[in-house]
């Protein structure tokens, strides 16, 4: 791993249309990997369009990855099913962290890119990517693959370590 950049911010707010895997029902829960990192949410029992609001946490170097998430269904008995994943470039947030330095932007709400659904992402739309109070923050909505339907919405938030030592 190269030169630590700073710190991944991973909220992961919700489900949607996710697929039935239990008899009418699943048991989400999402895993998310970055490098070696790994972190997940909690099960939401019986829902097929959970709501996590939940923080996880990265440590981001350089190279820059791609941050991969995979949904499964919690069973008590045997392994858990997959329910679909997605993956994000980071290389956009990372850019757009290094525009609002050149820019010198620190408060308010400041636009700095528009993401657009590509290979290598699994964007469902169009995803902007802002400074909003001295932080860099991207919400998006995934389409999970290798599954029927589901979507995962995602808020990431990097805090680069030059603006960090500058608070």
């Amino acid at each position: 791993m190269g030169e630590r950049l700073g710190l991944l911010k991973v909220t992961v707010v919700r489900g949607k249309g996710l697929v039935i895997r239990d008899f009418k029902s699943s048991d989400p829960y999402v895993v998310a990997k970055l490098g070696n990192q790994t972190a997940k949410t909690r099960v939401i029992n019986s829902c097929l369009n959970p709501v996590w609001n939940e923080e996880l946490s990265f440590s981001l170097a350089e190279p820059v990855g791609i941050l991969n998430l995979e949904v499964f269904d919690k069973d008590r008995f045997k392994a858990d099913d997959k329910m679909g994943h997605a993956h994000i470039s980071l290389q956009p947030i990372v850019s757009a962290a290094r525009l609002r330095q050149i820019l010198k932007v620190s408060s308010g709400e400041t636009p700095l890119r528009k993401v657009a659904p590509a290979d290598d992402n699994c964007l469902v739309r169009e995803s902007s990517i802002a400074c909003i109070d001295g932080e860099v923050v991207q919400d998006m909505w995934l389409r999970l693959s290798d599954v029927e339907s589901g979507e995962i919405q995602l808020k990431i938030k990097f805090i680069d370590n030059s603006f960090a030592n500058t608070r």
